[in-house]
């Protein structure tokens, strides 16, 4: 069976066409409604990666990322919420902790929807959120900057530091309670809709049956700066949304570039050894991101000023890749689009010899 024909991509595509896509300038104003969660739930695709014997469909990485591209070019919004559930299934999948078999069958059947607020461990060794042994179990302190999809996940997969230079992720129910609170949620650029908070976190007390993972920073660092360094399927997805946009003389050429930047990506992501080859990953994921400024800026000038109404597909679409340039963006690989933005404005500036 091909990716394009597995049962999830074609719901994928199903979904995008009669709910996401027509519906996506609305929810960009007014927020992902509840109804699109129930929707996602329901396709299955929240399970695309999970185990089987947990009631996912454990398809291969490529179905994963097919869906991925399919969901953020139709509602940028609705994706960013469901993609954040994926970790949490992994983490749980991976791991051998009692919260396993009480979690992972829900949230591998879609019966349940999790957030993550683990990025800040990305900022060590400044620690934002500090974990300590409390009784039976562990007590969070600190700030969680963002934190996607409140009012929308059922429960999140919470992140911190321990003293001895450990992470810990436990779970616990996404809404307000003792020692954990949200702030109003953050107007942003692109994806408002996403509903995006921080959470200030006094005294969060969480039994030790919530833990899912606890691991020196040292060990677990390395797996999380692997998943950083490729371009994310998002990237093609908005790219290919905006190039419909055009008519063909100008939609051509560009998506031939955009099919090569994407197979040479994703061979990098099926790459036996996720840590090798770095500097590669890297400038590759800086080429999917100058693709993607070219055919939003592109259907943004093929709109003309119809793309300055909040109304506009184009003027949505660029506004989502300014949010993906930050997305799951590390100190590493800042640097590394930086360097690629220098060198092709030096070039193009450089005098003829």
């Amino acid at each position: 069976m091909t990716t394009t024909a597995h049962p999830l991509v074609v719901r994928a595509r199903r979904l995008a066409t009669e709910l996401l896509a027509p519906q996506a300038e609305w929810v960009d104003q007014e927020g992902v409604p509840g109804s699109h969660i129930e929707a996602v739930k329901r396709s299955g695709l929240l399970g695309v990666v999970a185990p089987v014997a947990y009631g996912g469909s454990g398809a291969p990485p490529a179905v994963l990322r097919e869906t991925a591209e399919i969901l953020a070019g139709a509602c940028c919004a609705t994706w960013f919420v469901q993609t954040q559930h994926h970790t949490p299934v992994q983490t749980l999948a991976q791991s051998e902790l009692p919260v396993r078999e009480r979690l992972l069958g829900p949230l591998s059947r879609g019966e349940l929807l999790s957030g993550v607020a683990y990025a800040h461990l990305r900022a060590y060794p400044h620690v934002p959120v500090r974990v300590h042994r409390e009784a039976d179990g562990w007590r969070f302190d600190g700030t969680v900057p963002w934190y996607t999809g409140w009012g929308l996940n059922d429960v999140m997969m919470l992140a911190g530091m321990t003293a001895a230079g450990e992470v810990l992720f436990a779970f616990t129910e996404a809404r307000d309670q003792p020692g954990l609170r949200a702030s109003t949620p953050l107007r942003l650029a692109a994806l408002t809709a996403a509903r995006t908070v921080s959470l200030d976190l006094d005294g969060l007390w969480l039994p030790e049956e919530a833990v899912a993972l606890r691991a020196p920073y040292a060990a677990w660092a390395p797996g999380d700066r692997a998943r950083t360094l490729n371009a994310g399927p998002a990237v093609f997805g908005i790219a290919e949304a905006a190039l419909s946009l055009l008519d063909e003389e100008t939609a051509g050429p560009l998506r031939s570039r955009l099919a090569d930047v994407r197979r040479r990506a994703y061979a990098l992501a099926d790459h036996p050894v996720p840590q090798e080859r770095a500097d590669e990953r890297l400038a590759v994921r800086a080429e999917a991101y100058e693709m993607l400024r070219t055919a939003t800026t592109a259907a943004v000038v093929a709109g003309g000023g119809r793309s300055m109404a909040l109304t506009s597909r184009a003027q949505r679409l660029a506004r989502e890749g300014l949010f993906l340039l930050v997305q799951g963006q590390t100190a590493e690989s800042r640097e590394a689009h930086l360097r690629a933005l220098a060198h092709g404005e030096a070039s193009r500036s450089a005098p003829p010899q």
